[in-house]
């Protein structure tokens, strides 16, 4: 075979690994600074999340679902990055990133991280999570544990529902090898004619239809435990009937992950939306960078596919079980268990922003913070929903980078379209994986009469933004909403975010400069309070670290706290390195990606780099500037300390100026954080080890407090109503 197989049962490993250096320690004064490489920390971070699918502290279907995230993280890593550096190898680059390392390096540094995680991964599945859902009554079963009873059934099942659909392909000099669609699941079949002994075994493929679900409940019918079965085994327990005449020596499943970056130049291209239509059609012909296969194929079948497909066999990934475990998510879902989920979560309604019909009243008189998914996403929808039926409101403008399928953004924005108000729409074309949803959404914005733009040319729109402009009585109003997040209800629910509500005429009036810059023409648009990339996010965020220094050289308090999903950028770390040689006290909670190197003695003694990851996904960005100890300067926004967020997007980070939103932000939210035992400590060696208190029984988990706090104020909330309801009733 072109690559050993995984052994089954393989330890799975305690903590996660970046790419550490080899030399850590540097002296003041020398500015060669060591980093962790940008696609192995990326890695440490999905070991993190394979840990959650281990950890026995999460309910047993969470595990599943955990389980289900690494894969899809693997793949989303192979389509995009593996492939970059893919084509740098091609193209002869030799460049190194900060840490040093070349594309070849890290493609072989890689393929040998994947392989162990992808071991662990499946070990997790075999040894962990099959034995203990089967003491829960529900079953995975592979062909040669199937009852004759499930085996009558399943034969059923295949000629109703499966046969049908499926079209076998021969591969031979009239029938060449076919174009397998990105990530579709297909069978390598070996086939010998029984009266044929001189020729060697011939090749067919078996395309599965993406329309057939991956994973089939056996029976539902059927009191008792609930018996499922991965489609692969089901097409392979009937392939005789597909190659009538044959003899069938074996079948594979299998499945290539291709490139999927778009390649568009913009500045040549006349109409962006057709040309990134065209591009999503190649995408299902990008060069393979990856194969994944059952273990047990048979050498000289693996190695007529791998030259089918030109692939090289350090690309070849064997698989010791069903091929993509992302599937397991269908799973979670098909299964009505609740004692083996999470318990139900019902977000706040903050009592103020209950009413839609008092919105604007209410955030005039004052600013709201809600913290998703704690607090509602309602608001949000509500917010829009009343600027499109309040007759006072004139004009709507709304960036959109990622919504659901069945949007109620998409839906308020038509209907304000159709009440006869201005609506703008910024919808990013480019926004990764959902560029054929926002192609959609923007046929049907503009087909009701939206304004549709896609901003500035060679820069993805991901700031979160919402203007209002609404006439009252003295004169023309501006209410915006600024946030860390997607519009889009369904990942409200999952992802944590923060949403920001306020008339404040410093912020409405540059929110209103951001969108005249990404519809019209501005160069260089001036902003004073909110920062914007690429024009001033960069410079001002390097200001900040840099006086913070300053006050630390002074002898003045100093300190910096960031929320960030991922630290990156050069820049940035040298200044954080520089500000903890001079005694700034600095915490960083960056959920994935970290390129800085925390506790290395007379560099960043003075940085901790945390990891947060849980329930839900952690998705807000926080930025806390201690100021000398006078008022602490708060920045929230859509911005991660990436190249990509300050030089390449369009962002948007915001200041928070309400003493009573500031105090919620330094005395609730960042220190639950900061105590928040579930967390893992980045280390100087690029371990990841668990926060001081982990295995305490009284461990401090933030989102569980969140939610608490959530509750209670719900409740109160309730009793509020009713106390009222009950007053206008007397």
């Amino acid at each position: 075979m072109a690559a050993p197989t995984p052994p089954r049962k393989r330890p799975a490993r305690k903590t996660a690994t970046a790419a550490a250096p080899k030399a850590p320690r540097t002296p003041k004064g020398k500015h060669k600074y060591p980093y962790f490489n940008r696609e192995l920390s990326w890695l440490a971070f999905n070991r993190r999340v394979l840990d959650l699918a281990t950890s026995t502290s999460q309910p047993l279907l969470e595990r599943l679902k955990f389980l289900s995230i690494v894969s899809s993280n693997l793949d989303e890593f192979f389509e995009i990055r593996v492939a970059g550096l893919v084509q740098q190898v091609e193209s002869g680059v030799i460049e190194v990133g900060l840490d040093g390392l070349g594309p070849k390096e890290q493609l072989r540094r890689i393929h040998s991280i994947t392989g162990s995680l992808v071991a662990d991964q499946y070990a997790c599945w075999h040894q962990q999570l099959v034995p203990e859902m089967k003491k829960e009554g529900i079953v995975f079963k592979t062909r040669d544990e199937l009852t004759v009873k499930e085996k009558r059934w399943l034969a059923k099942y295949f000629e109703q529902e499966v046969y049908p659909v499926l079209t076998p392909m021969a591969i031979d000099p009239a029938h060449p090898f076919p174009q397998l669609v990105n990530k579709s699941l297909n069978l390598l079949v070996s086939l010998k004619e029984p009266r044929d002994r001189r020729h060697p075994p011939k090749m067919a493929i078996v395309p599965v239809p993406r329309i057939l679900p991956r994973v089939v409940h056996i029976d539902p019918a059927e009191k008792g435990p609930q018996t499922y079965i991965f489609l692969s085994d089901v097409i392979k327990l009937h392939y005789d009937q597909l190659f009538p005449g044959f003899k069938v020596l074996g079948a594979w499943a299998f499945r290539i992950t291709r490139n999927s970056d778009l390649y568009i130049d913009e500045e040549e291209v006349e109409n962006l939306l057709k040309q990134i239509e065209e591009e999503l059609h190649k995408l299902r012909k990008g060069d393979p960078v990856r194969l994944e296969i059952e273990h047990e194929v048979d050498d000289a079948m693996l190695h007529q596919l791998t030259k089918a497909i030109d692939l090289p066999s350090e690309f070849v990934m064997p698989i010791d079980g069903p091929i993509n475990l992302m599937r397991l998510m269908s799973v979670y879902g098909m299964i009505e268990r609740p004692d083996l989920k999470d318990a139900p979560f019902q977000p706040n309604v903050p009592a103020e922003l209950a009413a839609p019909e008092k919105l604007f009243q209410n955030i005039r008189a004052e600013d709201f913070l809600l913290h998703h998914p704690y607090d509602s996403f309602n608001p949000v929808v509500d917010f829009l929903r009343e600027a499109g039926r309040d007759p006072q409101v004139f004009a709507i403008k709304q960036t959109l980078y990622r919504t659901s399928g069945d949007s109620p953004i998409i839906e308020a924005l038509k209907q304000a379209s159709e009440n006869g108000k201005q609506v703008t729409a910024l919808v990013e074309l480019k926004a990764r994986f959902d560029e054929a949803n926002n192609i959609q959404w923007a046929r049907e914005l503009e087909e009701v009469g939206v304004h549709v733009v896609y901003g500035l040319v060679g820069l993805k729109t991901h700031c979160k933004c919402c203007l209002v402009v609404r006439r009252e009585a003295d004169g023309l109003r501006r209410y915006c909403h600024l946030g860390t997040g997607n519009y889009n209800p369904k990942t409200a629910r999952l992802y944590t975010d923060l949403s920001f509500f306020t008339a404040r005429e410093e912020v409405t009036a540059e929110v209103a400069d951001l969108f005249n810059t990404l519809t019209g023409f501005s160069r260089s648009p001036h902003f004073e309070n909110l920062m914007v990339a690429p024009f001033n996010l960069h410079s001002r965020m390097q200001a900040l670290i840099q006086r913070e220094t300053s006050n630390a050289k002074a002898g003045k308090p100093a300190r910096i706290v960031a929320k960030t999903n991922s630290l990156i950028e050069k820049e940035t770390i040298d200044n954080l390195y520089a500000a903890s040689q001079a005694g700034v006290k600095i915490e960083l909670i960056v959920r994935g990606i970290c390129g800085l190197v925390p506790g290395v003695r007379g560099l960043s003694e003075n940085i901790t780099v945390r990891s947060i990851l849980g329930r839900y996904l952690e998705h807000s960005r926080i930025y806390y500037f201690e100021n000398a100890g006078s008022e602490p300067e708060i920045f929230l926004g859509s911005a991660d300390w990436m190249p990509r967020n300050f030089f390449r997007r369009i962002e948007c980070v915001f200041p928070v100026a309400d003493p009573e939103l500031k105090r919620e932000i330094t005395e609730d939210i960042l220190p639950a954080f900061l105590k928040d035992t579930t967390a893992t400590l980045l280390q100087a060696n690029g371990a990841y080890r668990p926060a001081p208190g982990a295995k305490s029984e009284q461990g401090f988990c933030a989102q569980t407090v969140f939610m608490q706090r959530a509750d209670d104020q719900r409740s109160r909330n309730e009793t509020i109503l009713r106390e009222n309801d009950k007053d206008q009733r007397d």
